[in-house]
């Protein structure tokens, strides 16, 4: 029933999830000095983090029936 609704957000999140996997590979191979390594893994790792929750958050909206977030306001 909610299949269809699903579909986009997971697509978007896991496109967006391997995007940023790319970039941390690139990053760390980069010669930079390891503080600044360090600082950008833990970035991108929190944005992938950050996605997955919403996407989480986003799947539990649809499957409660609660699409349309703008009639809160």
């Amino acid at each position: 029933m909610h299949t269809k609704k699903l579909i986009a957000p997971i697509i978007i999140a896991v496109l967006f999830v391997l995007y940023l996997t790319g970039l941390l590979v690139l990053w760390t191979n980069f010669y930079l000095p390891l503080f600044a390594k360090i600082v950008g893994v833990l970035i991108l790792v929190a944005l992938a983090a950050v996605m997955i929750f919403v996407l989480v958050e986003r799947i539990q909206e649809i499957r409660s029936g609660e699409e349309d977030d703008l009639s809160k306001y």
